[in-house]
C-alpha cells in the first residue's frame, strides 16, 4: 500500500522530488518504487513533458482502482478525536480570486486562533475544483460550486449576486440600469476560462441577449484601476464589488444572477475528526 501512496503523490504532485519531500523520503527511494510499478504493470505510468511527470493512461486506472482501498486506509489511521491546539496537520482549501479576497481572510485567522501550528495552503480552484477534490489536491472547495451528483457533500454558505462598477463621473453612475441601457455600455468581461461562465451571463442569455464586450481581461484583479477615469462597466459578484470599488460608483445589475457560495469536499472526509472541524470553523467564520 505504500507504493500506492507513492504513486498518488507523484501523480498529485507531477514530479518525483516533490513526493520525496511530501514523504520525508530520498528521492531515490521513490524512484525504486516507481521502477519496481512500472515492472509490475508493464507500463511506464509517468512521462516526462515540460519539467513534469505526466501520468500515462494505465496510471490513471490504477489509481481510480486503487482510490477505494486507499480512501479506506485513511478512513483507518484516522483519530476518532482531534485536537486543534495540538496538530501540525495541513488543510488545502481550492478557490479563487472572489474567496481569496473576501472569506480566506476570516477563515485563515479563525483556523490559526485554534490550531496555531496547522498549515494551511490556498491552492486555485478555477472552473473546476471538484476535480483538486478527486485527485486528493484540496481537502475542501470554496466558491460557486455546488456538487449534485454522488461522492460530493456540499453546504451553503451565502447567496451572492452580480453588480455593476463604473466610474462616478459615467453618464449612469447616478441611475438605475434597465437591462437596454445595460447591454449599450460599453464592458469589461471577465472570462475565467476554463468552461466557467457567470451567472449573469446565463440569465442574459437566457433573456435572449448577447454582450459584446470592450474589453476582455482574466481576473478582477486590477479591474478598479482600469475603469476608473474611463467609461468601461464591469460585472462583478456584488460583494467583491463593494470590497474593491473604492473611487467608483456601484450599480445594481439588471441581470443579478443570483448564485450560491458554497463549501464543497467529497464522501471521503466526510466522518473525518479533522475535516468535520475545519468545515465547521468555515461555516462560522463565513457566517
Amino acid at each position: 500500500m505504500a507504493a500506492l501512496e507513492t504513486l498518488r503523490l507523484v501523480h498529485e504532485l507531477g514530479s518525483f522530488t516533490a513526493a520525496s519531500e511530501r514523504l520525508d523520503v530520498n528521492q531515490s527511494a521513490v524512484s525504486y518504487t516507481i521502477a519496481k510499478l512500472r515492472a509490475c504493470f508493464g507500463d511506464p505510468l509517468f512521462v516526462r513533458e515540460a519539467g513534469r511527470q505526466v501520468p500515462t493512461e494505465r496510471c490513471e486506472r490504477l489509481l481510480e482502482q486503487a482510490g477505494t482501498i486507499l480512501d479506506l486506509l485513511d478512513d483507518m489511521a484516522e483519530p476518532d478525536t482531534f485536537d486543534p491546539a495540538r496538530t501540525e496537520a495541513t488543510v488545502t482549501l481550492a478557490c479563487n480570486f472572489y474567496e481569496r479576497i473576501l472569506v480566506i481572510p476570516r477563515i485563515v485567522s479563525a483556523l490559526r486562533e485554534e490550531a496555531p501550528r496547522l498549515s494551511i495552503r490556498v491552492v486555485n480552484a478555477l472552473g473546476d475544483g471538484h476535480l483538486r477534490l478527486l485527485r486528493r489536491e484540496a481537502d475542501v472547495l470554496i466558491g460557486p460550486f455546488g456538487r449534485p451528483e454522488s461522492g460530493f457533500h456540499s453546504r451553503r454558505l451565502y447567496e451572492e449576486k452580480y453588480a455593476c462598477l463604473m466610474d462616478p463621473s459615467h453618464p449612469h453612475a447616478g441611475r438605475r440600469l434597465d437591462a437596454e441601457t445595460y447591454l449599450s455600455l460599453n464592458h469589461i468581461l471577465i472570462n475565467y476560462g476554463a468552461s466557467w461562465k457567470s451567472a449573469y451571463l446565463h440569465e442574459l442569455e437566457a433573456a435572449g441577449h448577447v454582450l459584446r464586450p470592450a474589453i476582455t481581461v482574466p481576473s478582477p484583479a486590477g479591474i478598479a484601476a482600469v475603469i476608473l477615469g474611463s467609461d468601461l462597466v464591469a460585472t462583478v459578484p456584488s460583494r467583491l464589488g463593494q470590497s474593491i470599488s473604492e473611487g467608483l460608483a456601484i450599480r445594481d445589475c439588471p441581470f443579478p444572477g443570483a448564485f450560491d457560495i458554497s463549501v464543497v469536499w467529497t464522501a471521503r472526509n466526510n466522518a473525518s475528526a479533522m475535516h468535520t472541524w475545519l468545515r465547521d470553523r468555515i461555516f462560522a467564520a463565513c457566517r
